[in-house]
């Protein structure tokens, strides 16, 4: 079994430790990997060798999550760099951002207003989904200018980028409700 369960997330899928990356390579390395590590492949082993199939298996699981997801992967790359975002109440300071943050939801709370709401919140959707890609580049721009340390706006990106995850979402539940309701 070759994983190595001390190594970081691009180390183990043996990628270089960047924000962008190759999703194919990444994708096919998962497979590759998995299929080494899969508990049915330990099946008939002893206790300690299913065991540590399952725990490798699950190490694999959480990297690849972690890393296919451009948010997650954001985060995960600061951590790195030393700057632990659950453990620090972080908050941002850009007035202009909070003030596009209530406007956002706002305008969330009045679709359901709209004389067509299900029109109206897809392209208030696509909006967010839009804003959270220009962030995504941003913060791929800003990490690849430096190998090591927190560049200076990384961590107000993350909080940004969390902040179009959240509301995504939560667009994405009320086009469900609406749905139902207007279905």
């Amino acid at each position: 079994m070759p994983t190595d369960l001390s190594s970081n997330h691009f180390e183990l899928f043996g990628l270089p430790q960047a924000f962008e990356l190759d999703q194919g390579k990444l994708d096919a390395r998962y497979r590759e990997l998995q299929r080494q590590v899969h508990p049915d492949r330990f099946a008939s082993a002893g206790d300690q060798a299913r065991r540590i199939s399952m725990q490798q298996a699950a190490r694999l699981n959480e990297a690849y999550q972690v890393l296919k997801d451009p948010l997650r992967r954001g985060r995960y790359l600061l951590e790195l760099r030393g700057m632990d975002l659950d453990d620090q109440q972080q908050s941002l300071r850009d007035t202009e951002f909070l003030m596009e943050q209530m406007e956002l939801r706002e305008e969330l709370e009045l679709v359901a207003e709209a004389s067509d709401p299900l029109v109206v919140l897809a392209g208030f959707i696509d909006r967010v989904r839009a804003s959270f890609r220009a962030l995504q580049d941003e913060l791929a721009a800003c990490l690849a200018g430096s190998d090591s340390g927190v560049p200076d706006g990384a961590v107000a990106l993350v909080l940004k980028m969390q902040f179009y995850r959240k509301l995504e979402e939560e667009a994405e539940a009320l086009e469900m409700d609406l749905e139902e309701q207007l279905g």
